[in-house]
């Protein structure tokens, strides 16, 4: 059977020179896996929009979308997942659990110390080099 294509964007929101990491629950695909929030990509949105509203959705603030970080195509069990980051900037709020079940700031050398999504790493190996 031939796997879905999914396609989906994350939000790297950078604050005071700090990365915003989401840690996955336990009832979701890669359960406690860590991921920069976003998801998908619905019917005629552009990555940026798609982005814009999942980031409100589940924290509940609002970004700015920059430019791309990364686009990485990654193979899991359950489907093809091409997933593109952007940098990004709190405009107002701040970032609230709804849907991940931690979060934290980390200086972007600090990054590799989490156990990412596989998806996200290419992105996070890019930011610790930076």
């Amino acid at each position: 059977m031939e796997k879905k294509n999914i396609h989906v964007v994350g939000a790297v929101i950078i604050k005071d020179n700090k990365v915003l990491c989401a840690q996955r629950g336990q009832t979701k695909t890669l359960a406690y896996k860590w991921e920069f929030p976003g998801g998908k990509i619905e019917q005629g949105e552009t990555p940026k929009e798609a982005l814009k509203r999942e980031i409100v959705e589940e924290m509940k603030c609002n970004i700015e979308v920059g430019n791309q970080v990364d686009h990485t195509v990654y193979e899991y069990d359950f489907g093809i997942v091409h997933l593109t980051t952007y940098y990004c900037t709190l405009l107002e709020g701040e970032p609230v659990l709804t849907e991940h079940i931690s979060i934290k700031w980390l200086p972007k050398q600090d990054l590799q110390m989490l156990d990412w999504a596989p998806a996200d790493i290419p992105a996070v190996e890019k930011l610790a080099n930076k």
